[in-house]
């Protein structure tokens, strides 16, 4: 499909800063752009590579100009660039339909909309809205809810009541409403304490490869709209988060915590179960949380700690060969002063 740089700025509301009626038929990085493509830039450095370019065009916000491209001036370059890729690569029109390998149980409803794809299984009573689509190979469970244009991709596994928003994406291999981990000492064995809740997701999440998220033990656990969970996370059972939350990969949210809206957790962060992460807060790459964090604050570290304690603590560690060395010369200077004084 081919855009001009006109069409382009109406689409994202921004303005045209040479020719608006240059064609553009890609978007490309800089450093693999060709004649025709629109590229972007959030800073000079990318400025200065997409100038070189042979890009026709570059994405920009801020005060930048040439005499070299027509630019496309927008509020928000990053922005403007998730916005602007759809037209570029629009997803792939899948046509609705039922494959002939499919096992769908006699009372499950599928929207004459939907399409299923090839080795899936659909149980008793489940609901598959309009524009679902499962791409092959998944388990979908009894009594499971598909909102409209929600997303299965291949092996993406749903146990049953598991219950799906709209317009939700689910990457290959990810677990929804498995057990949670939950058991008891009794008699010195471990005596596995029934999952009997489920999962509830609301809409516009995207949840990441190889993600599983339990269902409650009773009750439900909860994914807040607009949240989005990178790959390999694990979310525990009876886990409620809040509204446009972001997990990166490998975090791990252990059972009954809370966060609130708008928390990020960065990669190969854990959380302790029973907390309270509130909103805005953020929780640093490989921290381990043990208690309760205030809205807006960032922790890191592990036990973490609020930011500005951790970084001192930091810096001290950092130091600790120099003290360490500091400490032995005073040890030595010491024991001499103890033997002149022993030998006076």
């Amino acid at each position: 499909m081919t855009y001009t740089t006109a069409d382009i700025a109406k689409h994202l509301g921004g303005e045209v800063l040479g020719d608006p009626s240059l064609p553009l038929h890609g978007f490309s990085p800089a450093d693999a752009a060709r004649a025709g493509d629109l590229t972007f830039a959030e800073n000079e450095q990318y400025f200065a590579r997409a100038e070189a370019s042979a890009a026709s065009a570059i994405l920009v916000s801020g005060p930048f100009a040439s005499a070299r491209k027509t630019l496309i001036r927008v509020a928000n370059a990053r922005v403007g660039c998730a916005q602007v890729l759809p037209l570029f690569f629009p997803e792939p029109e899948i046509a609705p339909g039922i494959h002939p390998t499919v096992h769908l149980a006699p009372s499950a409803q599928v929207h004459p909309s939907a399409s299923i794809g090839p080795h899936c299984v659909v149980g008793e009573r489940t609901r598959i809205g309009p524009r679902c689509v499962l791409h092959g190979g998944n388990h979908v469970g009894a009594e499971c809810a598909l909102g409209d244009d929600t997303q299965l991709f291949p092996n993406a596994v749903l146990y049953p009541r598991t219950q799906i928003g709209c317009r939700v994406r689910i990457h290959a291999g990810a677990i929804i409403g498995s057990d949670g981990f939950g058991y008891v000492l009794h008699q010195g064995a471990q005596l596995k304490v029934p999952q009997v809740g489920n999962v509830i997701i609301q809409d516009d999440v995207e949840i990441g490869a190889n993600s599983t998220i339990d269902r409650a033990a009773l009750g439900s656990t909860v994914i807040g709209k607009g949240t989005k969970i990178d790959n390999l996370v694990q979310i525990g059972h009876n886990v409620v988060l809040g509204d446009h939350c972001v997990l990166c990969g490998n975090a791990g949210v252990a059972g009954s915590t809370k966060l609130g809206n708008h928390v990020t957790i960065a990669g190969q962060a854990g959380l302790a179960g029973h907390l309270k992460i509130g909103d805005h807060a953020t929780v640093g790459a490989q921290a381990g949380v043990m208690h309760h964090i205030p809205d807006g604050q960032t922790w890191l570290g592990t036990p973490a700690q609020p930011d500005r304690e951790m970084k001192r603590i930091f810096v001290g560690l950092r130091r600790l060969p120099e003290l360490t060395r500091q400490v032995a010369q005073l040890e030595k200077r010491l024991t001499k002063l103890e033997g002149k004084k022993q030998a006076d």
